[in-house]
């Protein structure tokens, strides 16, 4: 990345070789933007939050009873009876906190990136174990940067809430996922 950004760098500053204070400019710009920060994901509406945060939770329990089914390690098997646990809880604090805010309905439904996830896992065989715990450390990665960025940014006393509480345990489904085999 260095070598890349050092070439074009010296790509640009040729270019620029004639040129006006401005072109200068432009090549500095340009290597800024290379190396500048991704943008922070959008906060959703309220309801986006509510729809999103309920098909992880739904996700959760679904892969977590396969798991228990077709998992082979015993460590998978606890991973998921846990999920079981903690994302039906979660599940109830989301429309406790959704019947206090205005206009927000819970009707999870699961994406299709989701169904296919879940189609995966009923076809992985031998290979259970490590495409669940793959999986895992993939949706609790995104459910936290949701839930993060929600308890930040987002709108409605109660969501925010929500967010804020149930943050802490999907960061420890996360650290507890990346130690699955």
């Amino acid at each position: 990345m260095k070598l890349n950004l050092i070439v074009g760098a010296g790509a640009l500053a040729l270019a620029a070789c004639g040129q006006s204070n401005d072109a200068d400019s432009t090549a500095e710009d340009a290597v800024a933007t290379e190396t500048a920060a991704p943008a922070a994901p959008a906060t959703p509406a309220p309801q986006a939050f509510v729809d999103t945060a309920a098909a992880s939770d739904m996700f959760e329990i679904e892969a977590a009873k396969l798991a228990q089914a077709q998992g082979a390690s015993d460590k998978v098997k606890a991973f998921a009876a846990m999920m079981i646990k903690d994302h039906t809880a979660s599940s109830d604090k989301l429309k406790e906190a959704a019947a206090k805010a205005d206009g927000v309905t819970v009707a999870p439904a699961l994406t299709d990136k989701q169904k296919m996830d879940l189609d995966a896992l009923r076809n992985a065989g031998d290979q259970f174990d490590t495409l669940y715990a793959q999986g895992q450390v993939a949706a609790h990665t995104e459910a936290l940067t949701l839930l993060q960025g929600y308890a930040a940014n987002g709108t409605g006393d109660s969501l925010r809430g929500f967010a804020l509480d149930v943050s802490p345990i999907v960061q420890h489904h996360l650290y507890e996922a990346k130690k699955l085999p």
